[in-house]
């Protein structure tokens, strides 16, 4: 005797080694002998096999219609044999009985299980409805099929250009598109962003990247829309100085300007101007709501998206030939360039001059200073200015810069359809940056002491144990060597700043500061300033990756020197681009060695690189901070 019966939501067959009336022996057609509930026995049979069986039957079961099944069984829950005697309208053979038992099992749309065996008809409605769902199921695998096999031969298909940005910056797995251009990627053995831009979706590798950081954090686009221009205040008093300002020649938001005042008796007084939006854009105004959502310019190679409107930074922005409201630090200093008295106040600031790094730095150096250097305007209140510098930095104890390391600036001529990129390196701890670095670290240290001392809550940029961060407690600065360092001079460019701004600007007016210690919305906004901010540097370095690529590619260069970083890191000579060098032999650290750079990819902004010579020891090569070194 055989028996068919179900385990494990299967049907098998097998013959009885002995039956004990609730559960049976069963020897399996594997040979594996398990014991069976009686229950679970769908069917008792001679013949045939066990094997032959189930093979018959799976054959057989295949020439059911189930529509035609459904059509003729009753409303009633029925047991299989029952159908069964009925569609052949005798007793079933076990070999019939079998394959419309498995006939009903693989339709559960047109026939719902109710036990072991037993099954009842689907009521019209939901058969209709699960018929509309299967129909619709196999479009949808036709539409995946057919927009997969265009992307694959490199055709965009129609439904894609409106969901474009979604498909590359943020695939939704639900939608078609995102199933057929993941169907496509895994076929072809490409990435979503090669396989698109293959089919012409990208046209621009700057834009693919650009699109992707303003798809996540300025999904409305960069415009600002219509906003108001603060009219600016007419009560200030006119200050008694000549100043100006020193700025890359791209600057557009000019923070600070510096005065220098001989005072009676000897000494000098310094002045050092910030701009003054603070006096335009009220707290819990629009254009402060403008200002909260950005928190901050974005910076890049050849672009930049600014905090406020245009129009707005340039009503505030320290621009030459006009009396421009500022906040103004004046430090008395003597002769020995010692500090002997300081005061702040609001004002109209005459600034007389925007001078800039390119045009200044060639007469104004290390060795121009040494050698007495050419005459050119602003010459003595830059001498003066860099002296106190020195004695500022000697008073901390700390650098104000790295000397001798490296920048780079980026200089993107974009009159070329894909930009003509200009990388021109320059040496950090240059006068003119010990300069401007120690007179923004004295303006942010003594007006984060000044708020401090007064109670008034402010946003503190702190150091302890090798990390930064941003808190509203006046801690010590140890990078720095300050007590405490609220950040002040950048309110046209950093929201932080500004902040701290309305705080200095009430507690000088006499009034009530805007935010206390506590307010949610000064802990908010140094909390969400903070991410902002390292989102916004992390995009920075990407794009400058990007433009280093690029350079590479504009100016074909297939070889270049490199200085080791760390096992097979190494980071070019002439650019400040890190690459893996698998093939690199094992080196110190600072070893300078020649590499052949090919493959590039600017969608994915990695190249193939490879060792080609040794050609110094270690300590050869420019030393680099740790900061800059990627993780």
């Amino acid at each position: 005797m055989h028996v068919l019966f179900e385990e494990d939501g299967a049907f098998k067959a097998g013959t009885v080694l002995a039956d004990n009336t609730s559960s049976l022996q069963v020897e399996t057609t594997s040979g594996k002998r398990v014991k069976v509930k009686a229950a679970n026995v769908l069917l008792r049979f001679a013949a045939p096999a066990p094997g032959e069986l189930l093979a018959c039957a799976e054959s057989e079961s295949e020439g059911l219609e189930a529509e035609f099944l459904w059509e003729a069984c009753g409303d009633a829950e029925f047991g299989f044999e029952e159908l069964a005697r009925e569609y052949f309208g005798r007793p079933p053979q076990p070999v019939e009985a079998a394959a419309l038992l498995l006939g009903l099992h693989a339709a559960p749309i047109y026939f719902h299980r109710k036990g072991k065996g037993r099954f009842r008809k689907a009521p019209p409605d939901i058969l209709k409805a699960a018929l509309a769902g299967l129909e619709k199921k196999r479009q949808q695998a036709l539409a995946i099929e057919r927009m997969a096999a265009e992307l694959k031969a490199g055709l965009l298909p129609p439904e894609f250009p409106p969901q474009l940005q979604a498909l590359l910056y943020k695939p939704d797995r639900n939608r078609l598109e995102t199933k057929a251009l993941e169907l496509a990627c895994a076929e072809g053995g490409l990435s979503p962003a090669h396989l698109l831009a293959r089919c012409g979706a990208i046209p621009s590798s700057h834009d693919y990247h650009l699109g992707r950081f303003l798809y996540e954090f300025f999904p409305e686009g960069t415009g600002f829309g219509a906003h108001e221009i603060p009219p600016l205040p007419d009560d200030l008093p006119r200050a008694d100085v000549q100043a100006f300002s020193i700025d890359d020649a791209a600057t557009t938001e000019i923070d600070d300007a510096f005065s220098v005042t001989p005072l009676a008796g000897g000494g000098w007084r310094i002045g050092i101007h910030i701009a003054a939006p603070g006096l335009g854009i009220a707290p819990g105004s629009p254009l402060d709501a403008l200002a909260r959502r950005r928190l901050s310019t974005v910076y890049m190679p050849g672009r930049k998206i600014t905090m406020l409107p245009e129009a707005v930074v340039e009503r505030f922005t320290l621009s030459a030939g006009r009396d421009c409201p500022a906040l103004s630090l004046y430090l008395d200093i003597g002769p020995d360039y010692a500090i002997r008295g300081s005061r702040s106040c609001v004002e109209r600031v005459p600034v007389v001059d925007n001078l800039r790094h390119h045009d200044i730095e060639p007469v104004f150096n290390e060795e121009t200073l040494a050698a007495g250097g050419p005459d050119f305007p602003y010459r003595r209140e830059l001498s003066l200015l860099w002296e106190f510098a020195t004695v500022l930095e000697a008073g901390r104890g700390k650098p104000s810069a790295n000397q001798g390391v490296t920048e780079y600036s980026y200089y993107v001529d974009w009159r070329t359809p894909e930009g003509r990129v200009d990388i021109v390196p320059r040496r950090r701890g240059s006068p003119l940056d010990k300069l401007v670095a120690e007179l923004m670290i004295v303006a942010n240290a003594s007006w984060g002491k000044l708020l401090a001392e007064a109670q008034v809550a402010a946003i503190y940029r702190v150091q302890a144990a090798g990390k930064v961060r941003m808190t509203t407690a006046a801690l010590s600065h140890e990078g720095l060597g300050v007590d405490c360092y609220a950040w002040s001079s950048s309110p046209l460019r950093r929201y932080v700043d500004l902040v701290n701004q309305w705080q200095l600007l009430a507690h000088l007016a006499g009034e009530a500061p805007p935010f206390t210690a506590r307010s949610e919305a000064l802990l908010s906004a140094m909390r969400d300033f903070e991410i902002a901010y390292a989102a916004y540097a992390e995009f920075q370095r990407g794009m400058e990756r990007y433009w280093c690529l690029r350079w590479l590619q504009q100016e074909q260069v297939g070889e270049a020197a490199a200085g080791v970083v760390r096992e097979s890191l190494v980071r070019l000579e002439r650019l400040p681009l890190f690459l893996r060098c698998p093939s690199l032999p094992a080196c110190a650290p600072r070893t300078r060695v020649n590499v052949a750079v090919s493959g590039i990819d600017l969608l994915s902004v990695e190249a193939q690189c490879r060792y080609l010579a040794t050609l110094g020891d270690a300590t050869d090569a420019e030393a680099i901070e740790d900061a800059d070194i990627p993780e």
